[in-house]
């Protein structure tokens, strides 16, 4: 797991996990939000000429709790070759404890892929929600563990054959980059006491 200041459209990785609420008119630049230069949604919907925003408006991705859509971006609009997002559902409902389970669908996803590493955003600031920036981290980091855990199992007892995941980069913004990075480092300990 390595913690990286940096935005979902520019993270050099096989695969980018991008987080999404279910779609409200103009959401990503609302008052709320983060500001534009900062946020991370605006910049991976400016990476895809406006597709980003389109997909949502239209209903093709509705973002509901735990569903995804994987895209191919066009050449050269991203580091990664491949977007997964993962809906987190109604934005008033949200309990950082969906986090685990998104963290987990993440990575058994990449691991579907055969990527041997992806950049995961929870992109919870950009979309305007101020949630426990620690306690979100970990519990992504969480999930991710189980999901490898469950996938060794599966390969031990040759139910598997899936490639390993070499590395998670967990992108944060700036200003909440310290308090994530100790809530990452928490869950890691946390996990391998089990």
């Amino acid at each position: 797991m390595i913690g990286l200041v940096q935005g979902p459209s520019s993270a050099d990785a096989q695969l980018q996990v991008a987080c999404v609420f279910e779609y409200t008119e103009n959401d990503i630049h609302s008052a709320q939000a983060l500001p534009a230069k900062l946020n991370g949604l605006v910049h991976l919907d400016e990476a895809l000429k406006g597709e980003f925003t389109k997909i949502r408006q239209s209903g093709q991705f509705q973002g509901h709790a735990l569903e995804t859509i994987l895209i191919t971006p066009p050449a050269g609009s991203m580091s990664a070759k491949k977007l997964l997002l993962i809906g987190l559902g109604d934005r008033n409902t949200f309990t950082p404890e969906l986090m685990a389970s998104v963290g987990e669908v993440a990575a058994r996803e990449a691991m579907r892929l055969g990527v041997t590493n992806f950049a995961f955003a929870s992109d919870l600031k950009d979309a305007g929600i101020d949630s426990p920036t620690a306690l979100i981290a970990g519990n992504v980091v969480k999930g991710i563990v189980l999901a490898n855990r469950v996938e060794t199992y599966l390969k031990e007892h040759k139910l598997s054959t899936t490639k390993k995941l070499e590395k998670v980069y967990l992108l944060a913004g700036p200003s909440f980059f310290e308090v994530a990075g100790g809530g990452i480092k928490e869950a890691i300990a946390e996990v391998n006491e089990k």
